[in-house]
């Protein structure tokens, strides 16, 4: 794996978990206590959530253009990021196959040393 391929990987990693957790906070406090109280976060957690789910997909559409995933991969990694806390099983497995890959880089390096 190149460089741009696993910072790109990385750059998922690290929007998939705001991500996840922002639409929960939408729908929880944002509706919530609007409901209950006048204090209204519905638009600034909106705002927020749609910036992050924007960046969760400009950067899917990344790693899909330089890792050369299947499109069944993306459109489940897309489909997580509709459900409440589906990005943090995606966190969970492009981290393992981060891990992997990096055991298999050094692998390479020792093969050729």
């Amino acid at each position: 794996m190149d460089i741009k391929t696993a910072s790109a990987l990385h750059r998922l990693r690290l929007v998939s978990v705001p991500e996840a957790l922002s639409f929960p906070a939408l729908l929880i406090f944002g509706s919530l206590l609007s409901r209950i109280s006048d204090i209204n976060l519905v638009m600034p957690l909106g705002a927020l959530h749609g910036i992050l789910f924007v960046l969760y997909v400009v950067f899917l559409l990344d790693v899909w253009n330089r890792a050369k995933w299947p499109a069944k991969k993306v459109a489940l990694f897309f489909l997580l990021a509709l459900v409440p806390f589906g990005g943090l099983y995606g966190d969970r497995v492009l981290k393992r196959d981060e891990a992997d890959s990096v055991v298999a880089a050094r692998a390479r390096a020792e093969a050729a040393a």
